[in-house]
């Protein structure tokens, strides 16, 4: 009885899962049926919304191409109406040059006509001509006879008696008017010549250019000055020993005064301090690595204005090297005069005497910029700078004139050119005029140079530099060549070398430095 009643509960099991396993199934078709109806009905909604928005963009693309076929056949339709045009403007020239031609055609033959009846006319004429110039000619020689006997001369004779009265007559008035017209033409000259300097320098007239031997360091406040100082006056003797410049600190508030008498070394102390200031970072390794690379920035500066210089002047072609040479003219003076403002002023007035002389405007202004040029040399030389500056102009290819031009406006040679003596006299007028110079300073400059120059004549100098106006010599040695004891020795010799073969005011103190170094890196 247990067997039995395990047994139907298991088979209503079976038949419970079998029945549970059909409904599902039925419901599992059922649902699947509805959802592939659901998805027909998307996929034809989808077809639907596709087919309208194919046909907009059919459409659309319809209307662009129309478009585009209007527009294309619109330019077509230009060019054609334009080529059209062309072709009617030709025929009408041609049609014009032929009835050009059969109007100058007929006319020839109407000149043809005319011309036969001349050559006629003429040839009938010539013919009377001749005729009537034999019955002259035997009617004068009737004459000559006549005159030959009463006179008791030939005719030779009295011609040639004739020809010698009136070559005296002659000779005289002709000597009479040459003096006239050369007294008449020296006037003239020396008038027209001072017209047109007067009239070239009132056009050109520029302010006075002159250069001096200090600079003014405006500061912030007075409390930079320590800093510039530095601990013992470290800061300030690493910036007079790489620069070469006098820094002057004294009471004058918020300024400190570089004094040296070469402009370049002062604008690079003064480029170098107003970095260091601002960076705020000022010692003895900063110093030197700033300075250098002020030198570098001067450098390239040099060239920009030689650049800018030519450029304002309106000349071109002129070679790399001389217009660094230019350049290098705005850190130097003449007589106290800043020597490019100087040449400017002297590239202009020759540009204009020479347009008013009838000659070539811009290789004057090409000769007046680079006349001095031989006064800023790399190393000091023995050879006049306008022999130097020619032998420069002659190396960079510049025409024989400017050339000649340079090399004679101080007539160390013969000029050749008209341009030479305007280049002579542009560099005068600048010169001479009031305030333009001061030989005072210039003498002053050549002292400094010279103390600098003695102390390079000795072995083992790495730097020179004249400050204090003169008064103080600093050397700079090489500790690897100057021992000590031979450091005061070479004090000594300088001493006695400055005191042989110059003449200053006062004395000059020579302080000759050695320094060593000891430098490793470590990695």
């Amino acid at each position: 009885m247990d067997t039995l009643a395990i047994a139907i509960i298991i088979i209503s099991l079976v038949l419970g899962l079998a029945i549970g396993f059909g409904i599902a199934k039925y419901l599992e078709k059922k649902n699947a049926s509805r959802i592939i109806q659901r998805a027909k009905k998307s996929a034809s909604g989808i077809l639907k919304e596709a087919k309208q928005e194919a046909e907009g963009i059919k459409k659309d693309k319809i209307l662009q191409a129309k478009e585009k076929f209007i527009e294309l056949k619109s330019e077509h339709e230009k060019v054609i109406l334009s080529r059209d045009k062309k072709i009617a403007d030709a025929e009408k020239r041609v049609r014009d040059k032929e009835s050009q031609v059969s109007s100058e055609l007929a006319k020839n033959k109407n000149l043809n006509k005319d011309l036969e009846e001349k050559i006629a006319d003429y040839n009938h004429r010539s013919e009377v001509l001749e005729k009537k110039q034999e019955d002259v000619d035997k009617l004068h020689n009737s004459k000559v006879q006549q005159l030959e006997v009463i006179s008791g001369l030939s005719a030779e004779d009295a011609k040639a008696q004739l020809i010698e009265s009136l070559k005296d007559t002659a000779k005289a008035d002709a000597m009479a008017l040459v003096q006239d017209t050369i007294e008449e033409a020296k006037l003239t000259a020396q008038q027209e010549a001072k017209k047109i300097i007067v009239n070239t320098i009132q056009r050109i007239g520029t302010e006075e250019a002159i250069d001096n031997c200090v600079s003014v360091f405006n500061l912030e406040s007075d409390d930079v000055k320590g800093r510039i100082i530095g601990r013992e006056g470290r800061n300030i003797r690493a910036i007079e020993a790489a620069t070469g410049v006098e820094i002057i600190v004294d009471d004058t508030p918020e300024a400190i005064i570089l004094s040296c008498f070469d402009s370049v070394r002062r604008e690079v102390a003064r480029l170098s301090l107003h970095k260091l200031v601002t960076d705020g970072r000022i010692h003895p390794a900063r110093i030197e690595e700033v300075v250098k690379k002020t030198t570098k920035q001067i450098e390239e500066e040099i060239i920009e204005v030689g650049k800018r210089t030519v450029i304002d002047l309106g000349i071109h072609g002129l070679h790399p090297e001389l217009i660094r040479i230019v350049g290098r003219m705005k850190y130097r003076s003449s007589y106290g005069q800043n020597l490019l403002q100087h040449s400017r002023e002297v590239a202009k007035l020759c540009g204009v005497m020479a347009a008013e002389l009838g000659l070539n405007a811009k290789l004057a202004k090409r000769a007046g910029l680079l006349h001095d040029i031989g006064k800023v040399p790399d190393s000091e030389t023995e050879v006049p700078h306008a022999i130097l500056g020619m032998q420069w102009a002659e190396k960079f290819g510049e025409k024989p004139e400017v050339c000649n031009a340079i090399g004679a406006h101080h007539d160390e040679i013969e000029m050749t050119s008209l341009l030479s003596p305007i280049v002579q006299v542009c560099d005068a007028i600048s010169g001479a005029r009031p305030g333009a110079r001061r030989q005072v300073l210039d003498s002053y400059i050549q002292r400094l140079k010279d103390l600098e120059d003695i102390a390079f004549g000795f072995g083992g100098v790495k730097k020179a530099y004249a400050i204090q106006a003169g008064r103080e010599l600093r050397v700079i040695v090489e500790s690897e060549k100057v021992s000590d004891e031979k450091a005061a020795n070479l004090s000594f010799e300088i001493s006695q070398k400055i005191q042989t073969d110059m003449t200053y005011p006062g004395q000059v103190k020579i302080t000759v430095i050695r320094e060593t170094r000891a430098v490793n890196i470590a990695k």
